[in-house]
């Protein structure tokens, strides 16, 4: 049965539930690149259209899996060393940050700070573990933003939507179950829902969908790329010395997919952990 995305927006619109429009400048940008017709000089003219935009993306690509221990000064730079594509990657995950709440709760301010740090780590391990998973840093960064992105739309709904989030405790997260059972709703269908309406590929769309689980009968790219989200989800848990019970249930097919031994998990989470606050994320 094929999917009908618009009827699903349709029966979210009328319960209330907004999914958040791209911004002009993202459609801009997807709808030059499909055109084929395009440049760094005419890309670059798109993106600095949104000042705030352009000072998040350089931001981001300052990390060293995107700038290869290079330094950027101009946004021309950025598109040359990270590439047009990728950049429009990147340009999608900083724009839904600021489409979502745009701070004006302290609860989304926390939320898109676990997000951009659960990204940053999984673009450290989608670069490391590129040959055996096929996903690319852009894509993994990507994911880390988008995966959780339901829940943002679900808070701006219904105020008490993960309540917990508003506490100075950066350990209380919210159990996302339990929440979606108190309201009758399901923060990863809409999560999907908002991937697919902002365009994402469709194996980030899907690991968007199934984060929290390792599905099987999807595409092996996205089975990779839930792998890689849930490693770092996995190890933001350990650096903010969080328990993750989830990791018990799944953290054995997750190593076994993106190609990381058990025995040598300790190791690399002092290595990846090292990097990221190297990035100064």
């Amino acid at each position: 049965m094929q999917f009908d995305e618009q009827q699903a927006l349709d029966r979210l619109a009328a319960s209330g539930i907004r999914i958040p429009p791209q911004p002009g400048v993202v459609i801009e940008l997807r709808d030059r690149i499909a055109t084929g017709d395009y440049n760094v000089r005419s890309i670059s003219r798109i993106i600095s259209q949104d000042p705030g935009l352009v000072a998040m993306l350089f931001k981001a690509a300052r990390s060293p899996v995107f700038s290869r221990g290079r330094k950027f000064d101009k946004l021309d730079q950025v598109l040359q060393v990270i590439g047009i594509k990728q950049t429009f990657s990147l340009v999608q995950a900083i724009a839904l940050s600021t489409a979502i709440g745009q701070g004006t709760r302290k609860a989304f301010e926390r939320f898109w700070t676990r997000a951009g740090e659960v990204a940053q780590l999984a673009a450290i391990i989608a670069d490391d573990q590129v040959s055996v998973c096929n996903v690319f840093p852009e894509q993994a960064y990507m994911a880390g933003i988008f995966h959780e992105c339901g829940v943002p739309v679900l808070m701006m709904r219904f105020p008490d939507y993960c309540k917990k989030m508003q506490l100075d405790d950066v350990s209380c997260w919210p159990a996302l179950v339990d929440e979606d059972a108190r309201f009758n709703v399901d923060h990863c269908s809409i999560g999907y829902l908002v991937a697919r309406h902002w365009g994402l590929p469709d194996f980030v769309c899907a690991a968007i969908r199934h984060h929290h689980e390792m599905p099987t009968e999807e595409s092996g790219a996205a089975i990779s790329l839930v792998g890689i989200v849930q490693l770092a989800i996995h190890f933001y848990h350990r650096i903010n010395d969080q328990p993750n019970p989830v990791w018990d249930e799944i953290g054995g097919r997750v190593l076994e997919e993106i190609g990381i031994p058990a025995q040598e998990l300790d190791d690399y989470f002092e290595d990846v952990s090292n990097r990221f606050h190297e990035a100064g994320a």
